[in-house]
């Protein structure tokens, strides 16, 4: 199961208002609440409350410890309370997908290395994209015993969110995963898209295809082509 489905499991489970409400408390407050605490707060019954405060561990929502509250330890204190808290975990949820984690870790290299070199920001960042998809491409290749690169592109194209169709010998990207940057530094945007495609395209060693520029209103600016 990837992460996007992950995540849209968990904004199911919050689809219950009386869930989303516990959720809501919980996240709010500054240490862990037991039941009790979330029941009172809420008016709420607390076998209710406990079936919901576990239905959302189970999706991994909330984190459950277990801790006295009375701070009395050894024998006589009795048994320590179950306790939740909100999970570390990162909720994002956007459909089409988008990898803006993909692109911030990216100019952050290129700025990292530009001011360690010494260089313009603009002639490291291609570099970098490039290198990235490099990475992606090579890690694909590696597991691909059939030799369709086409396909191998597709799949790491659409890890990325782009939303591979292949269509013959092409691959047009129906999604720019980007989009929101892209909008205000199309520019930027495009020739980092580029430079990524045309990475994965190198790792992957399909030789054969090409990352072309071709300017498009609801698609990725990038194509996959047969080399020339």
């Amino acid at each position: 199961m990837d992460h996007v489905t992950d995540d849209l499991d968990r904004v199911g489970v919050l689809g219950d208002p009386l869930r989303r409400s516990l959720y809501a408390h919980v996240a709010a407050q500054p240490d862990a609440v037991s039941r009790e605490h979330a029941a009172n707060a809420l008016g709420l019954a607390l076998h209710t409350v406990r079936f919901h405060l576990d239905r959302l561990v189970e999706a991994g929502l909330l984190d459950v410890e277990f801790r006295q509250l009375s701070g009395r330890r050894g024998p006589g204190s009795g048994r320590p309370s179950k306790l939740y808290r909100r999970s570390e975990r990162q909720l994002s949820v956007s459909l089409p997908e988008r990898r803006y984690d993909v692109i911030g870790e990216v100019l952050a290299e290129a700025v990292d290395r530009s001011v360690r070199d010494a260089l313009p920001v603009a002639e490291v960042l291609p570099v970098v994209a490039h290198e990235a998809g490099l990475q992606l491409g090579a890690e694909a290749g590696r597991g691909e015993d059939d030799g369709d690169e086409l396909a191998t592109v597709a799949g790491v194209l659409e890890h990325l969110g782009y939303e591979p169709v292949v269509d013959g010998t092409e691959v047009a990207l129906a999604n720019c995963p980007f989009d929101r940057l892209a909008a205000g530094h199309t520019d930027l945007v495009c020739g980092l898209n580029r430079d990524l495609v045309d990475g994965v395209l190198e790792g992957a060693a399909a030789s054969r295809l090409t990352a072309r520029l071709v300017p498009h209103d609801t698609m990725c600016c990038v194509r996959v082509e047969a080399a020339r």
